[in-house]
C-alpha cells in the first residue's frame, strides 16, 4: 500500500490549464474517486499520477518517493482503462499473465499468479477463452486480474465501468468495492458517474475547471456541499438552487425569493446581506401542508416513489420526492413548506461559497447504505 500525494501540480497544454495548483492527500488503503464533468481534468490527473503525462509544475508523490520524472513502469502502479485493451490473440489467463512475463517471472510462477488472481475474480472456467469469447462484464474483471496480478501499490481506474449496461454498472460496483475490501490497496478512480462515486469510495475529490472543489466522505459531499457547484453537481434528482436576497434580523438570517420567504437561522462569518442562493434537496420539501403555495407541473413515477415538479410564484420551480403511494395531478394546486433546519445557503455566483453553519445538515453513511 502507499499514500498518494499531489503538491501544487499545475498541467498546461500550451495556454490552456488544465489542472490548477492541485494539492490532494490520499491516504494509504483509501478508494478515491474523482468526479466531475468532462473537461474538468480528472482524467488529465489520473495520468499524471500514471505517468502518461508530466505536471507542469508541483510534485506528485507515491509512497515515500516523488515520481515527476519516474516512468510508468517505474511507479509501480496498475491501470485498468475504460476500453480493457485486451489482446485479442491471447486467452484470458495470457492477458492476466502479461505483465508477469514482461517483467521477468518464471511460467511456474506466472502460473501460479495467474491461478490465485482468476479465483479471485471468479475467472478461472474462462482462463482458455479469448476475449471475443467473453461478455462486457467478464472482459472488464480480466482488465482487473491483469492490473491485480502485479500486486501494485496503487490501482488507477479510468472509468472501467462505462461501457457496461445499467444492470452489469451494478453488479461491478458491488465487485470493485469487496475488492477493495479484500485486498486494501489505494485505489484512485476516474468517473463522471456521482452514483459510482457516491457508493464506492471513502472520499471524492470534485473537480470542476481544472480546481479542486471539495475532497470529502461521500456523505459529506451530499449533506454539506462545500459550494454551489458541488450542490448542483450531486444528487438524483439535483438540489433545486434559488437565487435570492438575505437579510439579518437580530441574529438570525432570512431568505426571500418569489414565492419563498424562510428563516435559515445562523449562518457563518462569510454571510452577508444582499444575493445568496437557497439550496434544498428533494427529500427535504414537504409537500401536503405549509405556507408556501404551488401548481404540480410534472410527476415522474419511478416505483417506490414519484419525482415531484412544483412550480412557484415568478417562474421558480422545486424537486419533491415522495412515497410511490401518494400522487398529484398536474396542474393541481398544492401547500408546501421546505426543512429549514436541511437547507443550504451558498453565496453569490456559480462557485459561491457554502454560508451554513457546520452542524445544520445531517449525513447519512450512504456508502454502507448503497451496500
Amino acid at each position: 500500500m502507499a499514500e498518494v500525494i499531489f503538491s501544487e501540480v499545475k498541467k498546461s497544454f500550451g495556454a490552456f490549464t488544465a489542472v490548477h495548483g492541485l494539492n490532494l492527500h490520499i491516504t494509504e488503503g483509501e478508494f478515491v474517486s474523482l468526479l466531475g464533468p468532462s473537461g474538468c481534468g480528472k482524467t488529465t490527473t489520473l495520468r499524471m499520477l500514471a505517468g502518461l503525462e508530466f505536471p507542469t509544475s508541483g510534485d506528485i508523490q507515491i509512497g515515500d518517493r516523488v515520481v515527476n520524472d519516474i516512468p510508468p513502469g517505474q511507479r509501480d502502479i496498475a491501470m485498468v482503462f475504460q476500453s480493457y485493451a485486451l489482446y485479442p490473440h491471447m486467452s484470458v489467463a495470457d492477458n492476466i499473465a502479461y505483465p508477469l512475463k514482461k517483467r521477468g517471472v518464471g511460467k511456474a510462477d506466472r502460473s501460479i499468479a495467474v491461478a490465485k488472481t482468476a479465483e479471485l475474480l471468479q475467472l478461472t472456467e474462462l482462463l482458455k477463452r479469448k476475449p471475443r469469447q467473453l461478455s462486457g462484464g467478464q472482459q472488464q474483471r480480466v482488465a482487473l486480474g491483469r492490473a491485480l496480478v502485479r500486486d501494485p501499490k496503487v490501482f488507477l481506474l479510468d472509468e472501467p465501468l462505462s461501457n457496461l449496461d445499467a444492470k452489469l454498472r451494478g453488479y461491478m460496483r458491488v465487485e470493485l468495492v469487496e475488492l477493495h475490501r479484500r485486498l486494501g490497496r489505494t485505489m484512485v478512480y476516474v468517473t463522471h458517474d456521482q452514483l459510482e462515486a457516491m457508493t464506492m469510495s471513502d472520499r471524492i475529490a470534485v473537480m470542476e475547471g481544472g480546481v479542486l472543489q471539495q475532497f470529502a466522505p461521500p456523505a459529506e459531499v451530499y449533506a454539506a456541499p462545500a459550494n454551489r457547484f458541488v450542490a448542483s453537481f450531486i444528487g438524483t434528482p439535483g438540489m433545486t438552487l434559488m437565487d435570492g436576497a438575505l437579510s439579518r434580523q437580530g441574529g438570525t438570517w432570512r431568505f426571500e425569493a418569489p414565492g419563498i420567504s424562510m428563516d435559515v437561522g445562523a449562518l457563518n462569518d462569510r454571510a452577508e446581506p444582499g444575493g445568496a442562493c437557497l439550496g434544498v434537496r428533494p427529500e427535504h420539501v414537504l409537500i401536503g401542508q405549509g405556507p408556501v403555495n404551488g401548481t404540480i407541473q410534472v410527476v415522474e413515477k419511478t416505483g417506490h416513489e414519484n419525482i415531484v415538479i412544483i412550480g412557484l410564484e415568478g417562474g421558480q420551480r422545486l424537486t419533491g420526492r415522495v412515497p410511490a403511494p401518494q400522487s398529484w395531478s398536474i396542474g393541481e394546486n398544492v401547500q408546501l413548506s421546505l426543512d429549514a433546519e436541511q437547507a443550504h445557503i451558498f453565496g453569490p455566483g456559480p462557485h459561491g461559497p457554502r454560508l451554513n453553519l457546520p452542524s445544520n445538515v445531517a449525513t447519512p453513511d450512504l456508502k454502507s447504505a448503497a451496500n
